[in-house]
């Protein structure tokens, strides 16, 4: 399938508006596409955190270059859509008071961080920044993130604050999916994380540190079981630097236990950017474990490339 649905709009990519969802219901039957059950591959498409507030310019955490990768993304979508079994699109979701969030330190004269602040343990060893909320147990996870997970704990500005307009997906990339959907009779999946107030959680597969006692704490096993079931992974998202490439390190970890299952995994490329920091390359050291991964065997293609499976 070459032709975009009649309703598609790329000029709307970035921009807040209703959509008009009787419309792309109109125009998914007129498609005329064979339901996903009839699949011989099954090909599942995951789509991380291409949320208003990380893609669009009023975002309170753009990622310069997100629009083009939305378009890329939707086109995408459109063109192979007769190939594509299952989308799950994953919504990172916060509250006012995370550890990650200014409101939860303050220094010694009580002013809360700036966005973007790195926060260390030897810091608050330093008296430099305390803990508002949970004095101990977010000491100790400062701690425990650098010692596990080699990571220092950043600062970020209020996002995708659940309940916000800044939460939900970009609208034309949502008609993408939602047109799909019911032109392939295929539910899709949305799958929420990052409001464990103790913990950030970068990857759509597991928090940076374990939260023992909450239900979404630990590592998503049915979700892994989903993808495992595919016989194709296709991976797109935002940010390049973090929650893609923190998905990506957890699905590399679990799949490598078994034979090939690598060789599954497509990324593409052209349909994501990295966060822009002031002080941190994160491009560059997400592209030095991306070529990591491809020589375990993880596939790294164009969203115009033609399917190589």
């Amino acid at each position: 399938m070459n032709k975009f649905p009649a309703f598609y709009n790329s000029q709307r990519i970035g921009t807040l508006f209703y959509p008009d969802v009787a419309r792309i219901a109109a125009d998914a039957v007129q498609a005329n596409l064979p339901p996903a059950t009839q699949d011989k591959q099954k090909i599942h498409l995951v789509i991380i955190d291409m949320q208003v507030d990380f893609c669009h310019a009023g975002g309170s955490l753009n990622v310069p270059g997100s629009v083009g990768d939305i378009q890329r993304l939707t086109e995408f979508i459109y063109t192979n859509a007769e190939r594509i079994t299952n989308i799950t699109c994953s919504l990172d979701s916060h509250l006012p008071h995370q550890i990650f969030h200014p409101a939860w330190w303050a220094d010694e004269q009580g002013n809360h961080p700036a966005p973007f602040t790195m926060i260390t343990y030897q810091d608050i060893k330093d008296g430099k920044w305390r803990p508002l909320v949970a004095p101990v147990q977010s000491t100790n996870y400062v701690k425990q993130l650098e010692e596990e997970a080699k990571k220092t704990l950043t600062i970020w500005p209020y996002h995708v604050m659940i309940g916000s307009i800044g939460n939900a997906l970009d609208p034309e990339l949502f008609s993408a999916v939602m047109w799909h959907s019911l032109a392939r009779k295929t539910q899709p999946t949305w799958l929420t994380k990052g409001s464990i107030p103790l913990t950030e959680h970068y990857s759509i597969i597991q928090p940076e540190v374990p939260a023992p006692n909450h239900p979404l704490g630990g590592k998503n096993k049915a979700f892994l079981d989903t993808l495992a079931d595919a016989d194709i992974v296709l991976i797109a998202g935002e940010a390049e630097s973090h929650c893609v490439l923190e998905t990506v390190e957890d699905l590399v970890e679990d799949f490598s236990a078994k034979p090939d299952a690598l060789q599954k995994i497509y990324f593409l490329r052209d349909c994501t950017s990295p966060v822009q920091h002031p002080d941190v390359d994160f491009h560059t050291i997400a592209l030095k474990r991306f070529a990591e991964f491809e020589q375990q065997g993880v596939n790294f293609i164009n969203s115009t490339d033609k399917l190589p499976f």
